[in-house]
């Protein structure tokens, strides 16, 4: 595998990541709001149809994708093998589905039967995600740093041997992963099909096709039973998909950025983002465009919806130098999970102090400006703690 690039970072991916997931703030915290569009939100279980949250998470996982490339050929332009690459994706894997898991069990806890309210929960765990997966200033002692991750590692296992979710107080277990889990398993996917393809472009689509069936067959009632302990988001193919898809999109914009052909560029990339409009036109009749049920036709449409905003993103930043309009929200594309973490230190806050907005922010377009300052409030935030030195990276 061949070292193309001498750096990890991609501006126009990170400030469209950054773009994601201040999106990805705003719409959460919708459910605070009364009387805003319908189309802002999730279109419900069972209905054919699309809101702009649904949107945001098949961003995420195709950046996600994008990144691949890009990041892996930089470690192996310091060095690293294939092997060590694999560890890499195993490790990262691991610690984002640990994270999923705590934080999917917090919104149905049982908070008498724990002793602990969901918020607390939320607080604990980030915390300790914090102290195990933070980057620790190079002064620290190696063995402080240890006693650090020990000691967080162990609240955790507490806090699982501790815990009681539903009204029948069951025990903490995966039930969806989560989101951060979602994305664990989908990386995980993604990052062996860059690493087993040796940096091929054919290997990779040859992939993404299989895993565009593998949606199909899913919802078709064609995947054997035997196959189906693999979990969903990668056997459903849906969701591994995504994110093989920005894989793909990555390796062709890079030949070409490597040209130095932005018009080739653009022309390849619109015309794969209007392939993939198309083929959601013509799943949709058999299964319905749908986010909860991860269908063949949201694939393919926000794999599209992605690769459009990308185009327009890297004119706007790389060719025409506007990074600057950026600025502000740059921090949520270089320490995203850490932006991801805010909003539950946030929430808990304002629960323990009583703070209570009026009810004119709670509602119609003033409700949808809070939100939206909400999310930037959590960028600073997180430029803040940056700046600190308070980072976290698997």
């Amino acid at each position: 595998m061949p070292t193309l690039m001498k750096t990890d970072r991609v501006l126009s991916i990170d400030i469209l990541r950054a773009l994601t997931m201040v999106l990805m703030i705003f719409v959460n915290d919708l459910w605070s709001l009364k009387d805003i569009p319908s189309w802002l939100g999730h279109v419900e279980k069972g209905v054919d149809g699309i809101g702009l949250a649904d949107t945001v998470f098949p961003a995420f996982l195709f950046l996600v994708g994008m990144s691949i490339p890009f990041a892996f050929q930089n470690r192996l332009g310091k060095g690293d093998t294939r092997k060590d690459l694999a560890v890499h994706v195993i490790l990262r894997t691991a610690g984002l589905l640990t994270m999923g898991v705590f934080l999917v069990n917090g919104e149905d806890i049982n908070a008498a039967a724990t002793g602990i309210p969901g918020l607390l929960w939320n607080v604990i765990c980030c915390t300790c995600f914090l102290l195990i997966w933070g980057i620790y200033p190079g002064k620290l002692k190696p063995s402080y740093v240890m006693t650090l991750k020990t000691f967080a590692a162990m609240v955790l296992l507490i806090l699982a041997i501790m815990y009681r979710g539903g009204e029948e107080a069951g025990y903490l277990s995966p039930k969806w992963w989560g989101i951060l889990g979602l994305i664990g398993w989908s990386y995980l996917a993604a990052g062996f099909v860059y690493i087993l393809s040796g940096d091929r472009i054919w290997a990779v689509a040859i992939a993404w096709i299989m895993f565009s069936l593998l949606s199909i067959f899913w919802h078709a009632g064609m995947i054997p039973a035997f196959l189906k302990f693999i979990p969903h988001s990668i056997i459903g193919g849906t969701e591994a998909g995504l994110a093989v898809g920005g894989v793909l999109t990555s390796m062709v914009f890079r030949h070409y950025l490597l040209m130095g052909n932005n018009r080739g560029l653009t022309a390849v990339l619109l015309a794969f983002g209007a392939l993939l409009v198309f083929l959601s036109i013509l799943v949709r009749p058999y299964w319905g465009l749908a986010k909860l049920g991860a269908t063949p036709a949201w694939l393919f449409l926000c794999s599209a919806f992605t690769i459009f905003s990308f185009v327009t993103v890297y004119w706007l930043v790389d060719v025409w130098n506007k990074a600057s309009w950026f600025d502000m929200i740059k921090p949520a594309g270089t320490d995203t999970l850490l932006t991801y973490l805010i909003p539950y230190y946030a929430y808990a806050t304002t629960a323990l102090l009583g703070i209570h907005l009026p009810q004119f922010l709670l509602s119609g377009f003033t409700g949808l400006i809070k939100s939206f300052v909400f999310a930037l409030l959590c960028v600073y935030t997180t430029k803040l703690l940056t700046g600190l030195g308070v980072r976290i990276k698997l």
